[in-house]
């Protein structure tokens, strides 16, 4: 059916589109008399707010490249007393990356490293951070070819996007010469952009990471400068589990 109206509908729409204004749109299309122009503005544009954050948030954790989803508060600190709960808690709001600050999550394998770094990283990235995830290993092998290709200084560029960079597994398997590209992403991060490391590595046994004493020892001097750093120590997490199911059995 034609008339002013549907033209004023029609309009309405495109110039909607037009504007790239979808907030707007929805809330127009609910058909909602307003009884107050102001009023009316103003729950349009609250509702274009929302429409940019719920679009922004979906491309950051698409951006993010989780593994699989986790939050801190589904962490059980019961079992590892000696972690400041507090403390990790406290840097779900991001403000750490703000200050450029690092975090590392250091100690035995299934005490749940991984879990508080997506945890961390899941909560900035709501706080409308741009946060990436990535292995020590995917990340030393991604650099090194970038390095043999003559791109490396592009590809570390890229990374700059990224408020926050997730290291997971530093120490798991060795990176041979990725370990030269890998320290120079480190330090080029330096005071500029976060990283947060998750490693089952004391520090004292880095070099047989990176293969080179002098090179650890100044990495290991910029990451921790300002950094937050936490140890984990506990039985694996995992283990407990298959144990409990074999006591079960």
């Amino acid at each position: 059916m034609s008339g002013p109206t549907h033209d004023r509908d029609t309009a309405v729409q495109t110039l909607c589109r037009d504007l790239k204004l979808p907030g707007v749109l929805r809330h127009y299309r609910n058909g909602i008399v307003p009884t107050d122009p102001k009023d009316y503005l103003q729950e349009s544009l609250e509702a274009e707010r929302t429409s940019r954050r719920e679009k922004r948030l979906k491309n950051l954790l698409k951006g993010a490249r989780l593994p699989y989803a986790r939050t801190l508060s589904e962490y059980d600190f019961l079992r590892l007393p000696s972690l400041p709960k507090e403390q990790i808690l406290s840097l779900a709001q991001g403000d750490f990356l703000r200050r450029r600050e690092n975090l590392v999550l250091l100690g035995n394998s299934g005490t749940g490293k991984t879990h508080v770094a997506i945890g961390v990283a899941a909560s900035c990235i709501a706080a409308g951070y741009a946060v990436r995830f990535t292995t020590a290993l995917t990340l030393a092998q991604e650099l090194l070819l970038a390095q043999d290709e003559h791109r490396l200084p592009r590809v570390l560029k890229s990374y700059d996007r990224y408020d926050l960079v997730v290291v997971d597994e530093l120490g798991y398997l060795g990176l041979g010469p990725g370990g030269a590209p890998l320290f120079q992403f480190f330090a080029e991060r330096y005071e500029r952009k976060s990283v947060c490391i998750t490693t089952n590595l004391e520090f004292g046994r880095w070099a047989e990471v990176f293969g080179d004493a002098t090179l650890t020892e100044a990495l290991l001097d910029r990451l921790t400068h300002h950094a937050h750093i936490f140890v984990f120590r506990g039985e694996s997490y995992r283990f407990a589990q298959r144990s409990a199911r074999t006591m079960t059995a």
